[in-house]
């Protein structure tokens, strides 16, 4: 397994699977994190996330550059975990960033790493459709980027309830 895409709702138990996944792989450990604080209660959220990681874990921020940060930190023995694309894809849009092109550059980054990349994403189109443009906007470049990566990934595992089920 050289990619593997976790995907699943809000509060599923996907990062704590993907955590886990990466952790029981043999070799460095980097944590690619795409969260930005802007308020206390996400700055909360990711020292929470930080402090579910031990001493094993280097973390390099890239809240835009993930494609870059992928190619830049990717190496045999050297195992990738990226949390979490929504977010990613949150913040591109938020920046009026050519999502299109940043999907294409992460999906290239992912298929030409040296190394094992893990990947997290929420699920967002089991839901309603949304009643403002931005939202649908949202929902849209993030189901569309999921299935990218999906069908790039070697393997794909939904995560509901805490359980993981091999989609592919």
């Amino acid at each position: 397994m050289t990619t593997l895409f976790v995907i699943g709702g809000a509060r599923s138990g996907k990062s704590r699977y993907a955590q886990a996944r990466a952790e029981a792989m043999p070799g460095e450990l980097v944590y690619i994190a795409t969260a930005q604080a802007f308020d206390a209660e996400m700055a909360d959220r990711i020292a929470r996330h930080r402090a579910d990681r031990d001493a094993r874990w280097r973390t390099v921020e890239a809240p835009l550059a993930l494609p870059e940060a992928i190619v830049a930190n990717s190496a045999p023995g050297r195992v990738l975990l990226v949390d979490c694309l929504t977010l990613w894809t949150s913040n591109l849009l938020l920046g009026e960033h050519d999502v299109d092109a940043a999907s294409a550059a992460l999906e290239r980054a992912v298929t030409t790493a040296p190394g094992p990349v893990i990947l997290v994403a929420n699920e967002v189109g089991l839901g309603i459709v949304p009643d403002n443009a931005l939202a649908r906007r949202f929902r849209d470049h993030a189901g569309l980027l999921n299935q990218r990566i999906a069908a790039a990934a070697d393997a794909v595992v939904l995560v509901t309830a805490g359980l993981p089920l091999s989609l592919k």
